[in-house]
């Protein structure tokens, strides 16, 4: 019983964070976008008029997602592991947080394309009915499709000697990155976002909701690159939104 309720803690506790930060990181999100209206990625949709059914759907779904964390965290914390997780310092954190980080990248283009196959898309359809995504489109998907994607969590520190902060840490940027990519808004666009840089910006996952069969990795462009799924004027259409920043003011 004492292994079953240190789960279920975790779980809880992973869950309560993560939708405060869902909502707390959404909230500021929201308010930004309102004072940006050009900064409008598709500015003849509006995704807000899905917000309530998407938070609905994402506050289901955040309970596969967090259990995967918790699963994984748990599953360490118990030994139920190939490897000892390092000693937590500067190299190890840093070092393993860029090996999760592109590990998951892989993780996620393959597994994304896997789940725009015909036999299994009907799993990830919820998520494409926001064509126009907003803040609070990152976490509506069904179930089965949120287990698809977030299982990282529950298989990666079970394979690999990461320490439990640095793979909190790699959720957080996750939840960040995702919330962000999800807004439907671009601020962030500039050289560093386009070829040759592999990093994108806001304009990358947008351009996905919007085709469907494109540009299906998370954090870099490389994947898509690559293997020939990448938004053929993405790197164009990154030009065209890279103005002076919208967050200062004129006399900054």
């Amino acid at each position: 019983m004492t292994a079953l309720t240190d789960f279920l803690l975790i779980w809880a506790a992973v869950y309560g964070a993560t939708v405060l930060g869902y909502f707390g990181l959404g909230l500021a999100l929201d308010r930004l976008n309102r004072r940006h209206p050009e900064r409008r990625i598709q500015p003849k949709r509006r995704g807000e008029d899905r917000a309530r059914i998407e938070i609905v759907q994402s506050l289901k779904s955040l309970v596969v997602t967090c259990g995967c964390l918790a699963g994984g965290l748990w599953a360490q914390a118990y030994g139920f592991t190939l490897w000892s997780p390092l000693a937590l310092n500067w190299w190890s954190a840093i070092g393993m947080f860029l090996v999760s980080i592109l590990l998951f990248d892989a993780w996620f283009y393959w597994g994304h394309r896997l789940m725009h196959w015909r036999p299994l898309y009907r799993h990830h359809l919820w998520h494409h009915r926001s064509v126009a995504p907003t803040v609070w489109s990152n976490y509506s998907d069904s179930l089965a499709d949120a287990f698809a994607m977030q299982s990282y969590y529950l298989i990666a520190p079970m394979l690999l000697p990461i320490p439990a902060a640095v793979l909190i840490a790699h959720r957080v940027y996750d939840h960040v990155n995702g919330m962000i990519g999800h807004s439907g808004f671009e601020y962030f666009a500039d050289r560093s976002t386009r070829f040759p840089s592999p990093f994108v910006c806001t304009t990358f996952h947008d351009q996905h909701h919007e085709r469907f069969g494109t540009n299906y990795a998370n954090f870099f462009s490389a994947w898509d690159r690559i293997c020939g799924t990448l938004a053929p004027d993405y790197d164009e259409k990154v030009r065209r939104f890279e103005k002076p920043d919208p967050l200062r003011s004129p006399a900054e």
